[in-house]
């Protein structure tokens, strides 16, 4: 079971490594047009480091969003961000800003970039956190983290 899982996995990064210079803040187009669209500049622009996603965030150029299952939201949550679970992302794209990068994040990497895939396909100009929430907490610790909460848009989520 756990290599199936991990085929799956595997192959819908594939498929996400392909599309990302399509769906930037455009119509929806289908994952058939995204995947011939492939570029190595799209492979780049489908990722963010914790580190550019903080500056986003900070800028309030992006949105955080927590796409874990709502149980694990709860047993360990951050501050800010939307939380919107990988299996309710379509019935709430009308939470998400078409303005501003969505930033997909969960623990790793691998339901984060499912949902970029998904939300690239939507037009959405979508992310996935490189280094998983793990990585963001890292480098949230301390005095970093006060500094990033005082620093973030009013009324961020």
């Amino acid at each position: 079971m756990r290599s199936l899982i991990s085929k799956l996995v595997y192959a819908v990064t594939a498929i996400g490594l392909g599309f990302a210079s399509q769906a930037t803040g455009a119509e929806p187009i289908t994952l058939e047009n995204y995947l011939l669209g492939y570029t190595y500049e799209s492979r780049i622009a489908m990722k963010a480091s914790s580190k550019q996603a903080i500056d986003w965030l900070e800028d309030g150029k992006a949105v955080l969003v927590d796409i874990r299952f709502a149980e694990e939201q709860q047993a360990w949550g951050t501050g800010f961000g939307l939380k919107i679970p990988l299996n309710e992302l379509p019935k709430r794209l009308a939470e998400l800003p078409k303005d501003k990068i969505i930033v997909t994040a969960c623990p790793h990497k691998d339901r984060a970039t499912i949902a970029m895939v998904y939300l690239r396909t939507q037009g959405f100009d979508a992310r996935y956190l490189s280094d998983g929430l793990l990585g963001l907490m890292e480098n949230l610790r301390g005095d970093e983290a006060k500094y990033f909460m005082e620093l973030l848009p009013k009324g961020q989520p």
